[in-house]
C-alpha cells in the first residue's frame, strides 16, 4: 500500500513476481535505506535522459519518455492482454474512467488497422 504522489489517494496493488525480485534486489540500496522507499528513485528528467541514451544505443529513433512507457504499459501490456479497463484505470491512478478510455481508443484503432492489413492480404 502507498499513496499516489500526485493526488495523495491511497492505493494497493498486488505485485508481479519480477517486481518482488526487484524490490528484494534494492532493499539494502543506500538510496532506499535513506528515503524509506521500496526502490531507489530518480527524477523524471534523469529517467528521460537515461531513456534517450538507451534509445541511442539501440538505434531507436523515437524520443522515449516515462510518459511513453506509461502509455505502452496501459495499451500493450495490460489492455492488449485482456486486463479490464477499470483495473488499468486503477493501476494508472486515474480518478475518472474517461481518462483511461483514451488508451482504449488506441487499442480500437490498432484492431481496425490490423483488420485492414488482413483484408488487403486476403484480397491480393
Amino acid at each position: 500500500m502507498s499513496k499516489r504522489n500526485k493526488t495523495g489517494v491511497p492505493f494497493k496493488i498486488p505485485l508481479l513476481p519480477i517486481t518482488e525480485l526487484l524490490i528484494k534486489k534494492y532493499e539494502n540500496h543506500p538510496r532506499t535505506q535513506f528515503t524509506g522507499n521500496l526502490m531507489p528513485s530518480i527524477s523524471n528528467q534523469r529517467l528521460n535522459s537515461y531513456l534517450k541514451e538507451i534509445a541511442d544505443l539501440c538505434n531507436i529513433k523515437k524520443n522515449l519518455t516515462f510518459h511513453m512507457a506509461r502509455h505502452t504499459f496501459a495499451t500493450t501490456v495490460t489492455l492488449s492482454n485482456g486486463v479490464p479497463i477499470e483495473t488499468v484505470s486503477k493501476l494508472l491512478g486515474h480518478t475518472k474512467i474517461t481518462t483511461t478510455q483514451v488508451y482504449a481508443r488506441v487499442i480500437e484503432r490498432k484492431v481496425s488497422d490490423d483488420m485492414e492489413k488482413l483484408r488487403n492480404q486476403l484480397t491480393s
